[in-house]
């Protein structure tokens, strides 16, 4: 195992303890914690390169690829730090999302293995399972509004808490390149193939007259249509709706959806499943491109409060990509409005 790798393992190591130690504890106040360790661990200049204002432009300008990013990169810290690090993300986490989104990280290893194996050595100086960035938007606490961020290539977690009890949580944008590990030791590994498989199940139960509604194209678009946008509008509601299902059908519909409300803690997770529950039959499924495994795909899923989306198109379709975004809630913009109405500041 090489020495970052191994870092990584480690990192996991100490946030599986800190996830055991969590127990029913509200995320917010779990999130301060770990975040102030993980802050009275760094030095005066990490700490001046991590924080920024609450209200910083940054704090909305996200994204995906594999680029420099606001705050401290992992590369800039110490493996203790990296210990602090992994304990806040699993704090702001469940099980299932940070185990997703650390096999994401370590996949960049089998990239850059690939890439050197085809010759595209340009890219070898990217493709780091340390290359990722951590930043603070206002000082964490269990009373105050306070945000943070983890980003890197294929990875965007984007958390905001208000009046230390509302959290918002979204954009959450987790990637797969190589969505399957083609090769090597790691060959066949998934990191979000139940992503792929529960919509594809849902796809093979549908009869001939649903299928032609709920698939609007044939060509899958190059990336997901809502990019990085720092805030997204509902679409024309598309595909079949959850209301010309059949009762197995909308079980497998809300088994896709619960696979990312699943992805944070379960207070969370809640609030995503109510959104659900609020939607009722105005949840909408959209497929894009060819069934047959393998082909480039599309999907999306649409409710009037928020947008899934996944795409498997790039590198002969072996590059994934999945978001869930809030059409009033990214960023924390519906909790800070409704905090702003209750409290005159």
């Amino acid at each position: 195992m090489s020495a970052r790798m191994l870092l990584i393992a480690l990192g996991c190591a100490g946030a599986a303890g800190f996830l055991g130690a969590a127990g029913n504890d509200k995320t917010s106040d779990t999130m301060a914690s770990a975040a102030n360790n993980l802050l009275a661990a760094l030095s005066d200049e990490q700490r001046a390169t991590v924080m920024l204002g609450f209200d910083a432009a940054e704090r909305v300008d996200w994204h995906f690829i594999p680029k420099e990013r606001k705050g401290l990169s992992m590369l800039d810290m110490s493996p203790d730090q990296h210990h602090l690090l992994h304990a806040l993300l699993s704090a702001s986490l469940s099980r299932t999302g940070y185990g997703k989104t650390t096999t994401v990280m370590s996949l960049e290893t089998v990239l850059r293995r690939l890439e050197e194996a085809a010759g595209a050595n340009r890219f070898t100086s990217m493709r780091d399972p340390l290359r990722y960035h951590v930043t603070f938007f206002g000082e964490p606490s269990e009373d105050g509004d306070w945000g943070w961020s983890f980003e890197g290539h294929h990875v965007s977690l984007n958390f905001t808490v208000v009046a230390g009890e509302a959290t918002a949580s979204t954009p959450l944008f987790l990637g797969a390149n190589p969505h399957r590990v083609p090769s090597g030791p790691r060959e066949g590994l998934r990191a979000l193939g139940r992503e792929e498989d529960l919509a594809r199940a849902l796809l093979d139960s549908l009869d001939d007259d649903q299928r032609k509604r709920a698939v609007i194209g044939d060509e899958a678009p190059r990336d997901i249509f809502t990019s990085n946008q720092p805030r997204v509008t509902p679409e024309e509601a598309r595909g079949l709706a959850a209301s010309a299902l059949r009762p197995e059908q909308r079980e497998l519909l809300d088994a896709l959806i619960e696979e990312y409300a699943g992805n944070v803690p379960p207070d969370l997770a809640e609030k995503r499943r109510a959104q659900v529950e609020a939607a009722g039959d105005a949840v909408h499924f959209a497929w894009i491109g060819p069934a047959e495994p393998g082909a480039p795909h599309y999907y999306r899923v649409q409710a009037p409060d928020f947008v899934i989306e996944y795409d498997n198109v790039q590198n002969r379709a072996n590059h994934s990509h999945t978001v869930w975004r809030d059409f009033d809630g990214d960023f924390g913009r519906d909790l800070l409005a409704q905090h702003h109405r209750d409290y005159k500041h």
